[in-house]
Formats: C-alpha cells, structure tokens, sequence
C-alpha cells in the first residue's frame, strides 16, 4: 500500500500532497537542480502559509468552545435555578448546604435556607427520610410535595404536585359506591302484632333510615318490605365510616322498648372496578353481614379488602325447621351420591367438633354409605383426651377414624368431604385435604368470616346455633325415623352443646334444649357427659393459678397470662375465661398461654356487652360475640398482651371494627 494512501487512512492525509510534491523535487533535482530550487522554495512558501492559517483557525475555534462553554454553564445554572423542581443538597447531619431558588417558594420566603437543619424546615421531610426510601410524598402546609432521594449523594429532589394528588383526591372520593341495607328480624318483631301496630313500627323505622340518607347525601330505594338499595360516592362512604355506620344504633335504640328490637345488616360495595362488580361485592357484603348474625354492616373494597361494623348485639333466634329440613334432604341427597364421605373438623378438636363429627358420621351410616373421621389417633389432643379413651374401647367407632395421610388413600372422584364446626381454610385438621376432594360441605355455627372453604356444594352456617353438635342433631331428625345412636355416640354431641354452652347457661335458645332432649332419648348420659369433662385436680390448680394472676383492665376486662413453663389445652384456658366471668364488674375475659409449638393461643369470653369476636379478628382470629379466640405465631407473650391491649383500647374508644 503506497505510503500516502496509508497516512491518508491514519488521518493525516494533509501531508500527503506536500510529501508526494518534495519526492517529485528530488526526482527533478536530478535532470534540472535549479528547477527543483525554486520547487523547494514555492512549496516552503505555501507551507508557510498553510500553517498560519491552521494556526488562526485553532485560535479562533478556542475562543468559540471557551465562549460555548461559558453560555452553556450559565445557561446551566440559570435552568437549575429556576427550574420549577426543587433541588437541594444536605450534609450528613442534615443541614441544607445548597438549594436552588425554587426551594423557597415551597418552603419559605426567605434569601437563603442554607444552614438550616431539614427538621427545622420540615419535620415531615426529615422523618420521611429516616425510612430509607427513594421515592415519596409528604404534606406541607397545603402542599402535597414529591420526593426523590439520592441518599449517596445527599441529594433531595421536590416536586409540587398538589394540584395531581387532588385531582386524584377528588377522582376517589368521587367513585361510585352500592350498598344493600336488610331489615333482619322484621317478621320476628313484628309477628303477633296488628296491621295498624306494625304499620307504624316500619313506618318508623322506615323514616330513620331514609333520614339517614338524606343527611349524607345517599340515593336510597326501597326495594321489598325488608330491603333498600343505595348509591352513594367513596367521601359519603367515608363520613359514615367515621361515625361507625350509626344507623345500627339508631334502629336499634329506636326500637330498643320492643322485645325484640330491630336490627340491620348492610353490605358496601366500593373501590375501583365495574357497575357490575359493585353490585356483586355489595350483595356478597350483605350476605357476609347476615352469615355473621346481622345487626352489622360489611364494606368490601375491590378487590378484596372487607371492614366490619355493629356486630353488639346478642342474635335472636330465627332458624326454622324447614331450613333444617331442606338442608337435611339435599345433604341426605348427596351422601347417597357418593362412593365414600369424609368428615373433618379443626385443628386442635374440641367436643363440640367430634360430637358434630360423630353426628354426621351416623347420618352416612342411616344413608347406607361408607364413611369416616379424618382425626388422627397418633396425635394427643389435651381438650378430648378422655373421649378418646372412651372411643378407643368401642371397635365399631374406632375403625371409621382415620388419619390425613390414610385418608388420601382413600379418596375418589365421588367422594365427599363434609367440614364440620369451622368454615376457614386454614384453620381446618389437614388444610391439603381441602384440594383433594371436588365435592364439600360446610356445616358451621361460627359466625362467618372474610375466608371460607372455596367452592362447597351445600353450606349450612347458623350463627344463632349454640354449637354444630345442634346443628347436626336437628339434621339427623330429618335423615330417618328409625336412628339408633349408640350411648356414647348421643352423649358425645350432648357434651358439645354443654361445652359451648357453658352448661346451658350462654347462647342457649328453645332449640338448644329440643336438641338435647332428642339426644337424650337416644341414650344420651349426663353422667358421662360430666366424665367427659372432668378434670384432673392438677387441671383445676392450674385453672386457679390463672385466676390469681388476672390483670382488671380498663375496671371491667379480665387479663390473665399462663405459666410459660406449663402446657395448657384449650378446654382449661376456655374455663378459666368462663371462670373470670364470675368475678365481680367483668364483663369480658382473655387468657393467654403460649403453646409447645410456639404459638400464642387466646381465649376470650365475654358476657355481650363487649363483642370479642371484633377484638379477636382483629388479631386474626374469630369466634361469636360472646366466644372467641385466635391463634398467634412468631410473637412473645408480652408482645400479644400488649397488643390485645391495644386492640381493646381501639375498640372501647370508638375505633374502627375491622
């Protein structure tokens, strides 16, 4: 490659023409030297020349990149300066080191906050960078200021964007909102009265919910004898969650003088989704309301955040027997329609549980299909140790228990699995079972709560039951006329009414004793039904023990903690809860024991006046309002009382019931 061409290529092809001129001298020098002189001299001559100019050039082009220079830079800081984004740089004590000028139209009319601590500027910002966080927004003064923090460089960037978060303040308060309002024992209240009387009680009560309404705003439509529809926007649904949905009380009080008031059920439907969807989630609120005995109101927010209300009222009795009989057919039904039926009750089993259990086990029997008790015998459960020793002497009832793992086995694509006393996933004997069959059943007399057995075939949940063992007896009246119960099968649903029912003395209604008096023409034996329940003197010791170190909370709540050092089954703790009712001026009850498992296990009884179940669902737990408990993982004793603590202060001072 010519040498020319290859400086050309490296860039300096400005020096190939002089090159190739001097090579061509040289050569004419040879012939004729005097031509090649004066060669020399035109090219030095232009040489000359060419490197003045290049020399001006390279001059005039540094003036012009140094004055670039210069404008850009000022043109720089005039930008930052007064670009509607504050920008400010702060030390690592938080002292304000640098800002631009946009800075004190945000935050002061001031020449200079240069010095100044960010907690004397704004205490808002400085505690809003303790959290470490790289983007936020904060108040200041009218402000609704947007945060961007670069923590490595201490460098904070502010931006005003009050008038976006109001735009988008009024967009959600603006969002559409259904609601469903039910009169729940409009038939039961009015019942035995004449038409001019009861006209004028649901005219009466009529005209306070329409108030109501009309106080904040509410498009209300009555749609039956017993129902409303409302539309109302998100800020209304707001107003009247502040006031806790007053309107319970209202009807309440109103007809307070009746002998049976009037009670409520709403369900809310809100949040950011379709017409169709609100009207979905409404009807679903309403449905939960009325699941949990009513007198409540349940607001659910898309997509699935729900928040509770009332709930302080005692249910009246209103199940009827044909409910009871319905259920019992379509139940019979599909018992005849499957190969095999399981039934499991929850984790940690109580009377109440077996006795339902055993129950429906009889009803399969009368149906003439093979059935089982998913409770494994392996396992130690302190609340039925005694029936289990009773169980294990009779074979014919022994042989239909099985235990999760032989239960799988087992299972076909015709099998069914009835769910008895418990309603939850996640609290039932062997959650994975749930997934293994195709066809359930739930039957239940807890009050019903956000989760629930996805998709069963039949539910039957009675909250003014005193215990699924009732439940279960009045549908085994309907299954045959010709049942024949064994004694321990009868006294075993016996002793899980007596048990939720602390001796018929709570939550015991006209249908609780029909129960009882059933089972006890079918061998049902009190006497073994105290044996059942008895306790060890070291039980009652400990019972006592619990007693003595309750804390009096708030003049009227009863606190008490168990030894950490000692295992209690969940029968005592419920006793020792029934037993501080006893005591003078206690209207409600908890006690705490922490299990070998590590969980914090809390009982809590209550007389009505304060409803535990709110407080216990708060800890994630649930129950009825007058017995409740909850199960708490990976938190100290300490830690859970002070919490409960917490939780009943928020209820008693008038704070949301979630």
């Amino acid at each position: 490659m010519p040498r020319f061409l290859y400086l050309y290529l490296r860039g300096y092809h400005r020096y190939a023409l002089p090159v190739l001129t001097v090579l061509v001298l040289v050569v004419l020098a040879w012939y004729a030297w005097y031509w090649a002189v004066a060669g020399f001299v035109a090219l030095g001559l232009i040489l000359y020349v060419m490197y003045k100019k290049e020399q001006a050039f390279a001059e005039e082009f540094q003036t012009y990149i140094t004055t670039l220079r210069h404008r850009v830079k000022k043109v720089g800081e005039d930008v930052i300066s007064e670009l509607p984004i504050g920008i400010l740089l702060y030390d690592e004590e938080q002292t304000i080191q640098w800002h631009n000028r946009y800075i004190l139209k945000l935050f002061a009319e001031a020449d200079t906050l240069v010095g100044t601590k960010l907690e004397e500027l704004s205490p808002s910002l400085a505690e809003w960078l303790k959290k470490e966080e790289r983007e936020g927004t904060i108040r200041f003064n009218e402000l609704s200021l947007d945060i961007i923090s670069y923590p490595e460089e201490r460098l904070l960037y502010v931006i005003d964007n009050t008038g976006y978060h109001e735009l988008k303040k009024k967009y959600r308060q603006e969002q559409v909102v259904f609601l469903n309002i039910h009169l729940d024992n409009l038939d039961e209240v009015t019942q035995g009265l004449d038409e001019q009387r009861r006209s004028l009680l649901v005219g009466r009560v009529t005209n306070t919910i329409s108030r109501w309404a009309s106080e904040h705003g509410i498009y209300l439509k009555r749609t039956a004898s017993d129902k409303f529809f409302g539309v109302m926007d998100e800020q209304t649904l707001r107003e009247i969650e502040e006031t806790k949905f007053d309107i319970l009380d209202r009807v309440r009080e109103l007809t307070r003088h009746n002998k049976i008031p009037v009670t409520l059920s709403i369900g809310v439907g809100a949040g950011n989704s379709s017409l169709t969807e609100l009207g979905d989630l409404a009807q679903s609120s309403l449905d939960l309301a009325l699941g949990r005995e009513g007198d409540q109101a349940a607001v659910k927010r898309y997509p699935d955040k729900v928040t509770f209300y009332g709930g302080k009222s005692n249910a009246v009795e209103k199940r009827t027997r044909v409910r009871a009989r319905v259920i019992s057919h379509a139940l019979r039904d599909m018992i005849k329609e499957s190969d095999k039926v399981f039934i499991m009750g929850h984790r940690d089993p109580d009377m109440d549980a077996v006795g339902a259990a055993i129950g429906m086990l009889k009803a399969v029997q009368v149906n003439e299909r093979e059935g089982y008790i998913v409770l494994d015998q392996e396992e130690e459960y302190p609340s039925i140790s005694r029936l289990m020793e009773e169980i294990n002497k009779e074979k014919d009832l022994k042989e239909h228990l099985l235990s999760p793992h032989e239960a799988v086995e087992l299972i076909s694509d015709k099998s069914l699995l009835i769910i008895v006393d418990v309603h939850k996933p996640s609290l039932v004997l062997e959650p994975r079972l749930l997934d293994s069959f195709e066809r359930k059943v739930v039957i239940d007399h807890h009050r019903r709560g956000e989760a629930f057995i996805a998709e069963p075939l039949l539910v039957y949940i009675e909250p003014y039951a005193s215990s699924t063992s009732e439940l279960v007896t009045e549908l085994l009246e309907y299954q045959s006329d010709h049942i024949e119960m064994s004694r321990l099968e009868a006294t075993v649903m016996l002793a899980g009414i007596v048990v939720d029912t602390n001796n018929f003395s709570m939550r015991t209604g006209s249908r609780t004793f029909d129960a009882a008096a059933y089972l006890r023409r079918h061998g049902a034996d009190p006497i073994l039904v105290q044996k059942l329940l008895k306790e060890e003197k070291e039980q009652f010791i400990k019972r006592s023990r619990i007693v003595e170190q309750a804390e009096i909370y708030r003049g009227k709540i009863a606190i008490a903690v168990a030894e950490a050092d000692e295992r209690y089954g969940q029968v005592l703790l419920a006793q020792t809860a029934d037993t501080l009712l006893t005591l003078d001026d206690v209207v409600a009850s908890f006690v705490l024991s922490k299990r070998e498992d590590g969980q914090v296990v809390i009982s809590a009884r209550s007389l009505g006046e304060i409803n535990v179940q709110v407080i216990m669902e708060k800890m994630h737990g649930g129950g009825h309002l007058t017995n409740a408990a909850t199960q708490l993982e990976d938190i100290s004793v300490e830690d859970a009382v002070q919490w409960l603590k917490e939780v009943i202060d928020e209820y008693l001072e008038g704070g949301r019931e979630t």
